[in-house]
């Protein structure tokens, strides 16, 4: 296949953690004719979409829906809850907990970062022997760390620090619906998810759930907040409306995802993620790449792998897209050019699991790594249960 072949964003298979793919229903559905957000139409849609999106956080409360993009809902916990000066503990695993740290340290939380090899879930008991160290406000958890690969036991996290008094901040952007994550079972304070990821809605929203204490501690907190006042956004979602102007035409598109997941199930969709990380893990091992975590820690949203006989991550990446048309996703601060994370997350199926690991294959083979593709599909197939 010729480069030249490659026109446009639209010829390329995308099988990155996010943005992920969007389904054409969802597309036309984001193409509808604009409304006004204070009006009766638009009170209905979003009152729907609130009542929707409890299921997928597994919780009683009001996820609140803001224009912004996970990043910015990672800010809205830290600062509707969280003084200049509260101690914090953050559990840091990959790019995106380090992240997390950052937003905390730039509004003057006093954050101690507890940090994993990358590529290694958080150890429950380094975690425990850090809290007794201290006086913790709040606990910062990744449970997908999209940039290594890892899901972290989230539900053990969050027993421990709710023992330790402190207030469990959770970001599950990557993680949630495609792998478990019970904001009310698993006592969570403050969860954030986004659209891009397995909501199948282009980037741009980003949904925030608060548990009664951590309403509790909005009303003393006292770093600066305007934008991502959640107190503002709860007040207003009781009249079906946004505090701010919303992006409209992604509620369009979350409107008709969320009847997806509805339509799929939510404990399919989160089997569906589980058999594709089995597939691609088999598979992409024939083909001679070592997987960055265990398989007990495996993210059902994206592999990550080291190529085989010592290639570098993004000269592969490179030929896998202009000459393969196949975009996979590269390694972050200490991995990068030494990973590719194959994605599997959202509106991904059997089929783009399979045609990746061929593109894969075949690129190997162009560079003259001995593989037997055939094989790989194989084993794939086998462990989809296919």
């Amino acid at each position: 296949m010729g480069s030249h072949f490659l026109d446009s964003q639209e010829d390329l298979l995308l099988l990155i953690p996010g943005p992920t793919p969007v389904p054409g229903r969802v597309l036309r559905a984001g193409s509808r004719p604009m409304m006004n957000h204070r009006c009766p139409a638009f009170h209905e849609l979003l009152t729907s979409i609130t009542a929707d999106l409890r299921g997928c956080f597994g919780t009683s409360g009001d996820p609140l829906t803001l224009t912004a993009s996970g990043t910015g809902g990672l800010e809205a916990a830290v600062v509707n809850t969280l003084s200049p000066g509260d101690a914090v503990l953050s559990v840091v695993t990959g790019a995106f907990g380090v992240r997390f740290a950052e937003i905390a340290t730039a509004y003057g939380a006093n954050v101690t970062r507890l940090d994993f090899e990358w590529g290694q879930a958080a150890d429950p008991a380094a975690v425990a022997d850090a809290l007794a160290a201290g006086d913790y406000k709040a606990v910062l958890l990744t449970l997908n760390e999209t940039s290594t690969g890892v899901v972290n036991p989230v539900q053990q996290l969050a027993a421990l620090a709710r023992e330790a008094g402190a207030l469990v901040l959770v970001d599950a952007i990557s993680g949630l619906l495609a792998t478990p994550c019970e904001t009310d079972g698993w006592d969570l304070d403050v969860v954030v998810a986004g659209s891009q990821k397995a909501f199948m809605i282009p980037p741009g929203l980003t949904f925030v759930t608060m548990s009664e204490r951590a309403w509790t501690a909005s009303k003393s907190a006292t770093m600066p907040r305007f934008y991502f006042d959640l107190a503002a956004a709860a007040k207003t979602l009781e009249k079906g409306e946004n505090p701010w102007t919303p992006a409209v035409s992604l509620l369009y598109g979350l409107r008709e995802s969320l009847d997806m997941i509805v339509e799929e199930g939510l404990s399919n969709v989160q089997r569906r993620h589980e058999r594709l990380r089995d597939g691609v893990r088999a598979g992409a091992a024939e083909l001679g790449f070592t997987p960055l975590a265990e398989a007990a820690v495996a993210s059902p949203a994206v592999t990550s792998f080291r190529p085989p006989g010592g290639l570098e991550g993004d000269a592969l990446r490179k030929i896998l897209r202009n000459k393969y048309g196949l975009e996979l996703a590269g390694g972050q601060g200490p991995l990068k050019g030494k990973i590719v994370r194959f994605g599997h997350l959202g509106y991904v199926h059997d089929a783009d699991v399979l045609k990746g690991l061929s593109l894969l294959g075949a690129a190997l083979d162009e560079l003259g790594h001995d593989v037997d593709a055939g094989r790989a599909l194989a084993a794939a197939r086998e462990a989809m249960g296919r």
